[in-house]
């Protein structure tokens, strides 16, 4: 099963935000374990890479936490000229969340995991919480 990761599931698990980091290590986990083909845009990296620098305040502790948390665990999603061309087009209120929409069609994702559902205006990938996909990957008996 391919999975969109948002930059908010990432950056839950490289900055250690709470309450949401159990439930975002677990999509992690799950990507790095094979249990779902993970991935994220490459530019959600410049993101993650801007937000953890802020946070942490040290560019080689920002370096070290992506290579750890993202390289290796996820796979990297291209954003291209088309990506960027479709996602101008649909003209959705958040930019941002409609390219890793337009990328998650590119991958033929199944889900797109995030923490902000209610962002994302279509519904051809079904867009899932962390809490939601880890129920569809793991159902409780």
């Amino acid at each position: 099963m391919n999975v969109l990761i948002d930059t908010n599931v990432a950056l839950d698990v490289i900055i250690c935000r709470e309450p949401f980091l159990e439930s975002s290590q677990l999509i992690m986990l799950a990507s790095e374990r094979n249990i779902i083909n993970g991935f994220i845009t490459a530019s959600s990296i410049t993101d993650i890479f801007y937000i953890t620098n802020k946070h942490l305040r040290d560019r080689k502790a920002t370096y070290k936490a992506l290579k750890e948390h993202l390289i290796g665990t996820i796979r990297i999603a291209a954003v291209d000229e088309k990506a960027i061309t479709d996602a101008l087009d649909f003209e959705w209120a958040d930019f941002e969340d409609c390219v890793q929409y337009v990328v998650g069609e590119s991958i033929v994702a199944d889900y797109i995991v995030t923490r902000n559902p209610k962002d994302y205006e279509k519904d051809q990938i079904s867009v899932v919480t962390p809490e939601e996909l880890l129920n569809i990957i793991a159902p409780s008996e």
